[in-house]
């Protein structure tokens, strides 16, 4: 494909919205995929609110802060597993067996979940979750990428990514129907066995990958499947490029020996694409997505929103512009460009977070004090209060943090006046409900409640449409094919390995240093992955997918990343141009 890219711009959004007529199969094919997108969502998602639900049911996870970190992070590990092992699974058998297996993993672990009697019964209910979510995650960003026109590819990807945060959308609507429903957790945590079923009927009726399908040498199959994808002008030109790409590939490897991780290090095109493709999935994670999407409802009650329900429903508003941010990604990452448009969210991201950072130090350095008068109103002081050299001095975080036996029942008449530090169990929850009193055991009453959801909407706002799908499209066509299983499963390893260590960390680090000062970590981490991004990430827009490997060989470090250069928005250095 001489002359370059492939011209994108806003015209990219529009003919993939033309596709619902023009040619419907492979919305059929990227939407069909996409489901396992919205698993992943819905199963990373849902434990946010369940959460909240099995502390009241399993007194132990109630009272040990590392039971509630396992319980969510123990689907990460496996996901960690899931995509390391998927990327061997998706070169073997081929891209749609990965998500029919990723889909069997998802049934089987929500099943678990829901009948769950005992939190080790759960958590391996989530480790099943994992494995499915870990597969998933690379599996289905990587058929439909396969699958689409390079035209449209960088807006059907992210149609995954939007599939991703309606299912975490979905999760929050699921947990809110449930709240008043005998076994509530078990329902909202046994719903994803619907979609999962789904997704299994649809991928049956589909077609393989015909990338994949032309390296296995079936390339009748593949032809007959791109004739379908892309206009009858188009299609040979298409045929021919894959056919000599894979015929390349095909002869590499005849004359190397088995893939291993040495020999692909040494290989300067792959070398590079797994610089940006693992960096950006390592800090997609640590500047502190899941933390909001996990623990949302619990930072909503660290602002000072006692109410299970109150929680759910403002981290409702968080999680539905999350679903809004992937769509502006769909219309932006085909105009903009990958780079352009992660830079900009990263920025957005690091104000966001100051926000938060700033709000929560005024809520933990403002919070009511506890009288005694109150307390003693109730008979049922907390012991460490009692014992205290200097009661006289606490106030309500104080209350709190000097054990998770200690609660706070807040002042009848104005939550924010001295209230009361008691015994946290149900009797004295109860009893401070029947005063028409807010109870605390994990945030206080603050008047800086509001601008913590203002924050967290920034940060989703900001978020979303950058660094919530960008990583995911770049790895799905930043690597040359042969190494494109397993260095994607590499990539989402990477992310997964990530995303345990923050969910593991993040209660824990709240407790530790504060919530604050765990926000101003994730500034300083934000902060460098901008620059990271500046001198590693190259730009991939409207490069056909065999294009994308010249040009990580060709390519130079190059800081002027807002100029658009003859490669289609890259920054690959400047040709000679020589006569022949």
């Amino acid at each position: 494909m001489e002359g370059g890219g492939v011209e994108v711009d806003a015209s990219a959004f529009r003919e993939c919205l033309s596709l619902s007529w023009k040619n419907p199969y492979v919305l059929r094919l990227a939407f069909s995929a996409g489901i396992g997108g919205l698993l992943f969502g819905y199963d990373t998602g849902v434990i946010s609110g369940a959460i909240l639900y099995i502390r009241d049911d399993f007194k132990a996870v109630d009272r040990k802060t590392w039971l509630q970190e396992a319980i969510v992070s123990m689907a990460l590990a496996g996901a960690i597993v899931g995509a390391a092992v998927g990327g061997w699974i998706n070169d073997r058998f081929g891209r749609r067996k990965a998500i029919l297996l990723a889909d069997t993993l998802f049934f089987i672990g929500s099943a678990v979940m829901a009948a769950a009697t005992n939190p080790s019964i759960l958590i391996v209910g989530r480790v099943f979750v994992g494995l499915g979510v870990g597969m998933a995650s690379m599996a289905s960003p990587l058929y439909i990428s396969e699958a689409s026109p390079t035209r449209v590819r960088g807006a059907l990807v992210s149609l995954n990514g939007f599939l991703i945060t309606g299912g975490q959308f979905l999760s929050y609507l699921i947990n809110l129907a449930f709240t008043k429903a005998p076994g509530t957790w078990r329902w909202m945590l046994g719903a994803a066995v619907v979609p999962a079923l789904i997704q299994i009927v649809l991928m049956m009726m589909l077609p393989e990958s015909p990338r994949w399908l032309f390296r296995k040498g079936r390339e009748e199959e593949g032809k007959e499947i791109l004739r379908k994808i892309y206009p009858p002008q188009e299609v040979e030109a298409e045929i021919n490029t894959l056919r000599e790409s894979v015929e390349i590939e095909i002869k590499e490897a005849e004359a190397t020996d088995n893939i291993s991780i040495v020999k692909m290090l040494k290989t300067k095109t792959v070398r590079r694409g797994l610089y940006a493709g693992m960096g950006l999935q390592i800090f997609q994670q640590f500047v502190g997505i899941n933390t909001v999407m996990y623990y949302s409802p619990t930072i909503v009650q660290l602002a000072g929103f006692a109410s299970n329900r109150t929680a759910l429903l403002l981290s409702l508003v968080t999680s539905g512009l999350n679903a809004f941010g992937s769509i502006l990604s769909i219309y932006f990452i085909d105009r903009t460009g990958r780079k352009k448009l992660v830079l900009f969210s990263l920025c957005g991201v690091v104000f966001s977070l100051v926000v938060l950072t700033v709000v929560f130090h005024q809520s933990t350095t403002h919070s009511p004090m506890v009288s005694a008068l109150e307390t003693s109103h109730f008979n049922n002081t907390c012991p460490d209060y009692h014992s205290a050299a200097n009661p006289g001095g606490w106030d309500c975080m104080k209350c709190l943090k000097a054990s998770p036996n200690c609660g706070f029942c807040a002042s009848g008449a104005n939550k924010l006046l001295p209230g009361a530090c008691l015994i946290s169990n149900d009797t004295t929850k109860d009893q401070c409900h029947e005063e028409d009193r807010l109870w605390y055991t994990v945030g206080c009453p603050s008047k800086f409640g509001w601008l913590a959801i203002v924050g967290l909407a920034l940060y989703i706002i900001f978020f979303s449409p950058g660094m919530g799908t960008v990583p995911w499209v770049v790895n799905s066509e930043i690597y040359p094919l042969r190494y494109r299983g397993i260095c994607g499963g590499m990539a989402s390893t990477s992310n997964w390995v990530s995303n345990l260590i923050v969910a593991q960390s993040f209660l824990s680090l709240t407790q530790a240093i504060g919530t604050s000062w765990t926000f101003m970590i994730f500034i300083f981490i934000t902060i460098a992955a901008i620059i990271f991004v500046i001198i590693f990430v190259p730009e991939t827009k409207g490069l056909p997918m065999e294009e994308v490997e010249k040009m990580l060989e060709g390519r130079d470090l190059n800081f002027k990343f807002w100029q658009r250069s003859s490669h289609c928005g890259e920054e690959v250095p400047p040709q000679k141009t020589q006569s022949n």
